[in-house]
């Protein structure tokens, strides 16, 4: 399965959208899927949606071009440009159908996807509705056998934290969001705190967050000092997730165990921060102030 996740969830940019797109999304969309072909057509799949599936091959049939074949259609929304999406898919010999693998149908183990920015995501389930069974193949390509994979679009994920309100910590700074779920900080005024603070302004009910993982996650970082943000996800777009979480301690520890749908805000002093040096990093010596959206989190291998 270490290819097809290389080729199916690798990240990268925001895809442009066309001149023609409409304001759904859902033309591009239907645009980049790839087009049924032979040998998609002839592959027998087994099993339910959301559950690893079993096929049999056309051994006669052979992958010459990248196809997809709907093997059931769900009933949920289209996937449209923008969408992260939550799916799962089992990997086999395309020559001989011998399974390969599975990923994504345990939880926390496969992140969601911005399904139109990834050009092999976008042709396998590209226009597809939540719901939907593909059967997708590649051609052999660059050293690598041609590929089959039954993919499961399993859910539309939001980019804002979804969970329950929580009492506001008093002496915290005060958070107010927009519609679209981006935060504005408003820091108290005196002295910002010598050590770490977290309250959780929102708690989700998905899986926590553990050492090692990958976290999908929206950001808004604020300097104390003057109350100006100076790094946020959503002046960039998208959600972000930095492999293995590798960011400053007390952001680290703001993630610790915290559910997925959370909403977070944390208080980083520059010892758990930048350090105190100004000369070292441009916010070295600042305490700095987080709104962290967890969207979703996918745990490290075992062993790793």
């Amino acid at each position: 399965m270490a290819l097809a996740a290389l080729v199916l969830t690798g990240c990268s940019g925001s895809p442009k959208p066309s001149e023609s797109a409409d304001p759904t999304g859902s033309a591009d969309a239907c645009a980049q899927a790839a087009a049924p072909g032979s040998y998609t057509d002839g592959v027998k799949v087994d099993g339910e949606v959301g559950k690893p599936a079993k096929v049999t091959v056309d051994k006669s049939k052979k992958v010459g071009e990248v196809q997809r074949t709907v093997v059931s259609e769900g009933d949920g929304e289209k996937v449209a440009e923008g969408d992260y999406i939550a799916y799962a898919m089992s990997a086999f010999d395309s020559k001989t159908g011998d399974h390969l693998g599975d990923l994504g149908y345990k939880e926390g183990e496969l992140l969601p996807q911005n399904a139109l920015a990834n050009q092999a995501l976008a042709e396998a389930i590209g226009c597809a509705t939540i719901g939907t069974r593909v059967a997708f193949a590649l051609p052999a390509a660059e050293g690598a056998e041609s590929q089959l994979y039954i993919i499961d679009v399993l859910d539309k994920v939001p980019t804002a934290a979804w969970g329950e309100k929580q009492k506001p910590v008093d002496g915290m700074p005060t958070v107010k969001l927009a519609k679209d779920g981006e935060p504005d900080v408003d820091v108290p005024a005196g002295d910002a705190p010598k050590e770490l603070k977290i309250s959780v302004l929102k708690e989700g009910d998905g899986p926590e967050v553990a050492d090692g993982d990958t976290t999908l996650l929206q950001y808004y970082g604020v300097d104390w000092k003057d109350g100006k943000s100076f790094d946020s996800s959503w002046s960039k777009g998208a959600p972000y997730a930095a492999p293995g979480n590798t960011y400053v301690p007390g952001f680290v520890q703001a993630l610790a165990g915290q559910k997925v749908g959370s909403q977070v805000l944390v208080v980083i002093p520059p010892a758990l921060a930048y350090g105190e040096d100004p000369e070292a990093h441009e916010l070295g010596g600042q305490t700095l102030v987080f709104v962290i959206d967890i969207l979703a989190t996918q745990h490290a291998p075992a062993g790793q």
